[in-house]
């Protein structure tokens, strides 16, 4: 006789990692005694399996899928993303992670609901999400909450929630080095070309530039202080707006190496020398900086290594590890070229 309606399903895989928590990868590894998961994790899976009664198939060798995550951007074409993209491939190649690279997905709306899109990476196998300088709402971070699948933010615009674990730079730390040395050379009315205001790295950078102004004894002048988005659209419309101030900044702090090109761009318009008439420092040190004319003094940021931690934290909070931080950061670096030089005499 054939089995009666009632008969319950034969159990899966991904019943197992769904009762225990895990992505199927990692319940694979289990199931095929691989070493390299969390002891955690292990008995979880272990219990999830008894408690199912799950058989793998007889006469199929059961083989791991290959492990694989997400990174998704706000912007694939910058030069910003190019360097965190070669940090999370390498980390990838050496962990044997595939990574599967895209945009923030939309549906409806500019903003992909709170569940789908979480529960389409779980039905895919993906161990996690890295998502870079893009903002998540509290709805979608608790809906990878609910799949149970871990989620990294790189240099995020928002923490909706100071749980979600985030890997950046000292932007603090950076925005004073960069307003220190533009003092250094003699500059007190320094401009600040910024990123948008509900940025927390662009808003930490900001801060440190108050913070270097104030110690030096340089009274803030709101006029000077500009946000837009971080790119060279915007850097040339704050710098417009900055050269057209009277008097005028003698140096402008940009926030973004696209940013600060977008100033110099204002300058040569304005008939001004970069760096004899304004002296300019960008952020990030991508290629841009060194292809640039003249070349930019730069905070650099360690792009391909924030890349990297990125993955690596990712795969830890697959296997279960408890982190000892929710955010890390990364030391952050002044480099000097030749887009600033001591103010002139005018």
């Amino acid at each position: 006789m054939g089995a009666g309606p009632d008969t319950a399903p034969r159990a899966t895989l991904a019943m197992v990692a769904d009762a225990a928590g895990v992505s199927l990868p990692t319940a694979s590894k289990v199931v095929n005694g691989r070493g390299d998961v969390a002891s955690a994790t292990r008995a979880r899976v272990e219990e999830a399996v008894r408690k199912l009664g799950y058989v793998p198939q007889v006469g199929r060798r059961s083989v791991a899928p290959a492990r694989t995550v997400d990174l998704v951007f706000d912007e694939l074409v910058s030069p910003y993303s190019l360097a965190v993209l070669r940090g999370v491939t390498e980390a990838g190649a050496e962990n044997g992670v595939d990574v599967v690279v895209g945009r923030i997905p939309s549906e409806s709306g500019p903003v992909p609901g709170a569940d789908s899109w979480a529960n389409r990476l779980k039905t895919a196998g993906r161990e996690g999400l890295i998502v870079v300088t893009s903002e998540l709402t509290r709805e979608q971070v608790e809906g990878f909450d609910r799949a149970g699948l871990p989620l990294v933010v790189i240099d995020p615009l928002n923490l909706p929630r100071i749980e979600v674990t985030s890997v950046g730079a000292t932007n603090f730390s950076g925005g004073v080095s960069a307003t220190e040395h533009l003092l250094g050379l003699g500059h007190r009315r320094i401009g600040f070309a910024g990123g948008p205001e509900s940025a927390s790295c662009g808003q930490a950078r900001l801060h440190g530039y108050r913070a270097a102004l104030e110690k030096a004894g340089v009274e803030p002048d709101p006029e000077l202080t500009l946000h837009g988005a971080f790119g060279y659209p915007d850097g040339l419309e704050m710098g417009i707006r900055l050269l057209d101030l009277d008097p005028r900044p003698t140096a402008v702090f940009a926030a973004s190496d696209a940013t600060a090109l977008g100033v110099v761009e204002a300058a040569r318009r304005r008939g001004l020398r970069v760096p004899d008439d304004l002296s300019v420092v960008g952020y990030d040190d991508t290629i841009l900086a060194t292809l640039a004319t003249p070349a930019l003094t730069v905070v650099r940021q360690p792009l391909p290594d924030m890349g990297r931690v990125a993955l690596r934290t990712l795969l830890r909070l697959a296997e279960g590890d408890t982190l000892d931080s929710h955010h890390v950061e990364l030391a952050t670096q002044l480099v000097v070229r030749d887009s600033t030089a001591p103010r002139g005499e005018r």
